[in-house]
């Protein structure tokens, strides 16, 4: 109410203020005309003839034809047709005066209020005056007894007073329906136009009749053509508007044949506006749950909230929103105006019918949106756990399967298969009750530790899977796939007891061929690998799936191969990321396999490992990578060499006394064997080889991570092992440029190596902004096509001697000159130095 009543008193000062300048205007031009009378004399016309000119304004006036707007009228009259005849036969100021007391006459006895009699009065008094100076500018005499027939000056004139009436009234219409003035002056705007085209036709009809007969009396002909004018127009526009409103009230009709509530609702209050042109339609909905309130005009939904009780205004009009049959009543439409508004017999029935309209409408989308919600809650529980909320296995295998048939996916995808270890416990000690809390406090925190757009499911038991997506590369799986056991590490409080919950989880990448079913089985194999290892994670690798048939073809082929001396090396330079200048090698073993072709360790180590010819392959590898350092070494190039070692070989215990036999037979310093490990190493492994990585290290060999940051327990390696190197996964490396998870990752691992004091190198480096991004973040080494592919020991030789630029040793261009003074990020600084790269 208080909103209403500002509105208001808004609204009435600026009809006070544009009423007030009306009346000013008028009382200006009123003036002017006296001062014309005083500076022309002219004779005064018979009164008796004046009296009649102003007894026919009134009778014009009265013949009105009216169409509400809102709570006002816009009504079309007669009133130009007398005028412009009395300025045929009259001076202009005398049918200024006559006007206008005609006028301010027919307000006084209607009683229609000061403020419409003054605006009306005034009103009047600027129209006559404009049509008068028009008649004064084209030069017509006006002569009572030999009047003329100007049609030019007469259609002037007309138009004059036209426009001079709706510049005046047009405003105060805005203002008093709260429109703009635009919307005012376009309103029945073909209505108008007929009306000027009668008025002209009919003033032009009397005007010709006087002037061709110059007969006084023919002045009683004007009531009777302005009322048969009258009535032809009132027909027409009654029969005009009912049809225009009608063609609005089924056109509302079909905009309600929806079935979202929200839509019905605002369709129809805005139709509601424009078909009653009330000021505001309001529909409360009382039925169907929660109550609403939904509030517009013809152009706008001013609000769309809770049921709002608010009292019943005067100036209101309220319909129940009833079907034609009776029934249930859903709400109730109310129309304000604005002011007091008496609805024609007509327009009550149009309302019925559209309430009744609007109360199906709203019947039939709650119905519709009850019958979605049931669909909704039945769709949620065929896809859902109930105990826990989560997905269940149905909806994984949908989404997954969506995403297998996805062209436009955005990075690779995996599956997480988790197992709780020893849940049977909790539900044998605790109850079944107790288990149902852990089971829902567990798909909490795998929830919260989920990211954006993965899906987390249960499986039933004790079993959940996580389908992660939008991984940028595969070694992310593995680092989404551990914060989300981490998540599970704090311990569970049931019925008064800490309860830690121990899991294992499975990493499968989705493959290129298989499917879900594939995909499961992968993550379930890596799963028991993870139980078995007692690591929290384990990531499927297909050498390791006994199921491979091609592999199992392998082991007869071994013993063969080693005779035959099928395994051969290459190497592959590392590089100093800011010289371009080699520093290290990496020896990377092949079998030259006379049926399958060139074969690398992925696809063979687990063979090898499984059929005791490890420390033949071992033994191979190692001598042909001491036999290239020497050949270098004679040719001018000291290079450290790596070489990768399997756990299994560090099992043995004739392991670091047969790397060392090795190294004095060829002359090598201990120094210049570096020997990588991978991650995946468990605990229980280090447990095992800390002897022998201890006495390798003793005697001088340095020692270095393979892959840092793929596997689950980089820290606890980090600890147990002495490492002087860590090299990152190329599939960070890859990922550098576009991914600030594998940014982070390798800044984390520089500024650890950093702390540790051990050199980091960067595997897979393919482009030359990779190599600055690395160089950037801190990385000095790096290996990767960008500068070589890995070599046979005499290509390798060969790559050294040509050099890059004319300079030998070296593969790339310097990232800056020689002696130039580079800006570091003030994050790299450290207390202690970095130490050099192995040269």
């Amino acid at each position: 109410m208080t909103e209403t009543s500002t509105n208001d008193d808004a609204t009435d000062q600026r009809l006070r203020l544009l009423i007030g300048l009306v009346v000013v205007a008028a009382s200006i031009t009123t003036a002017g005309w006296l001062l014309h009378l005083v500076r022309f004399p002219a004779p005064m016309p018979p009164p008796w003839a004046l009296a009649l000119l102003s007894l026919s304004v009134v009778a014009a006036n009265k013949l009105k034809v009216s169409v509400r707007i809102r709570s006002s009228l816009d009504g079309t009259t007669w009133g130009e047709v007398p005028v412009l005849v009395g300025l045929v036969l009259f001076p202009a100021p005398w049918v200024v005066f006559c006007s206008t007391i005609g006028v301010a006459a027919l307000k006084l006895a209607a009683r229609q209020g000061t403020r419409k009699t003054v605006f009306a009065t005034a009103k009047e008094a600027l129209t006559a005056s404009a049509a008068g100076l028009v008649f004064l500018a084209s030069g017509v005499r006006p002569d009572l007894i030999d009047p003329p027939f100007p049609p030019l000056a007469i259609v002037a004139a007309l138009a004059a007073f036209t426009v001079v009436d709706n510049v005046v009234f047009v405003p105060v219409m805005a203002a008093n329906t709260r429109t703009t003035v635009r919307q005012a002056a376009l309103t029945n705007g073909k209505r108008k136009v007929l009306g000027f085209l009668g008025q002209l036709a009919a003033t032009l009809l009397v005007v010709g009749l006087v002037a061709a007969d110059a007969n006084m009396v023919l002045l009683l002909v004007v009531p009777l053509v302005v009322a048969c004018m009258h009535l032809w127009q009132s027909r027409s526009a009654r029969t005009r508007e009912e049809r225009e409103s009608w063609q609005r009230l089924a056109k509302a009709t079909d905009e309600l044949n929806a079935v979202d509530l929200t839509r019905v609702l605002h369709a129809a209050t805005t139709r509601a506006a424009q078909i009653f042109s009330a000021a505001e339609a309001t529909i409360d909905v009382t039925a169907g749950g929660q109550g609403r309130t939904v509030r517009a005009t013809e152009s706008r939904v001013l609000t769309d909230g809770p049921l709002i009780a608010a009292p019943a205004h005067r100036d209101e009009k309220a319909v129940d929103l009833v079907a034609h049959d009776g029934g249930v009543r859903v709400g109730v439409l109310r129309l304000c105006f604005g002011g007091a508004v008496r609805l024609t017999e007509v327009e009550q029935y149009k309302l019925r019918t559209f309430a009744s309209a609007v109360c199906t409408a709203i019947r039939n989308a709650q119905a519709y949106a009850e019958l979605e919600r049931i669909a909704a809650e039945n769709e949620h529980a065929a896809t859902h756990d109930p105990l826990t909320g989560l997905a269940n296995r149905r909806r994984l295998y949908e989404h997954a399967g969506a995403l297998y048939q996805s062209t436009g996916q955005s990075g690779l995808f995996a599956l997480l298969l988790i197992d709780l270890n020893h849940f049977k416990e909790v539900n044998d000690t605790l109850g079944h009750a107790a288990g149902d809390d852990v089971l829902r406090e567990v798909a909490g925190r795998l929830s919260g530790a989920a990211s954006a757009g993965d899906l987390v499911a249960r499986l039933g038991g004790d079993e959940f899977a996580v389908l992660m997506t939008g991984l940028p590369t595969p070694a992310l799986a593995t680092h989404r796939a551990t914060s989300m056991l981490r998540a599970l590490d704090a311990s569970i409080e049931v019925e008064g007891m800490q309860i830690t919950v121990d899991a294992a989880g499975g990493i499968a990448l989705a493959a290129g061929t298989g499917g879900v079913e594939e995909l499961m089985r992968r993550a379930d194999i890596a799963m028991y690998q993870a139980k078995r290892s007692g690591e929290p994670t384990a990531i499927y690798v297909h050498a390791q799936d006994t199921a491979d048939l091609e592999r199992l073809m392998l082991t007869g082929d071994l013993r063969r191969a080693v005779a035959e001396h099928e395994f051969t090396v290459e190497f592959q330079p590392i590089v100093d990321l800011g010289s371009g200048e080699v520093v290290s090698a990496e020896a990377l073993a092949r079998w030259r396999h006379p049926a399958q072709g060139s074969l690398t360790p992925v696809q063979f180590l687990e063979t090898v490992e499984r059929s005791g010819q490890l420390p033949a392959f071992a033994d191979a590898v190692l001598e042909q990578s001491l036999i290239a350092m020497q050949s270098w070494r004679e040719a001018g190039f000291d290079l450290p060499v790596a070489v990768n070692v399997s756990p299994r070989s560090l099992l043995d215990p004739k392991f670091p006394s047969a790397v060392l036999a090795r190294l004095s037979r060829h002359d090598v310093p201990a120094d210049r064997l570096i020997l990588e490990l991978t991650e995946t190493l468990t605990i229980s492994q280090l447990d095992v080889v800390e002897r022998a990585l201890a006495e390798l290290r003793d005697a001088g060999i340095r020692l270095a991570i393979d892959d840092f940051g793929t596997g689950v327990s980089s820290l606890s390696v980090l600890s147990r092992i002495p490492v002087h190197q860590l090299k990152i996964d190329r599939e960070f490396v890859a990922s550098v440029e576009t991914s600030a998870e594998a940014a982070a990752v390798i800044r984390t691992t520089v500024d650890l190596a950093r702390n540790l004091r051990l050199t980091v190198v960067a595997e897979g480096v393919e482009s030359e902004p990779q190599r600055r991004a690395l160089w950037e973040a801190g990385c000095l080494a790096g290996q990767g096509h960008l500068f070589a592919r890995p070599y046979s020991a005499a290509r390798f030789l060969t790559a050294l001697q040509r050099g890059f630029g004319g300079r030998p040793g070296v593969l790339a261009d310097a990232l800056h000159d020689t002696g130039a003074v580079v800006r570091m990020p003030a994050r790299r600084s450290t207390r202690r130095s970095l130490p050099h790269l192995p040269a």
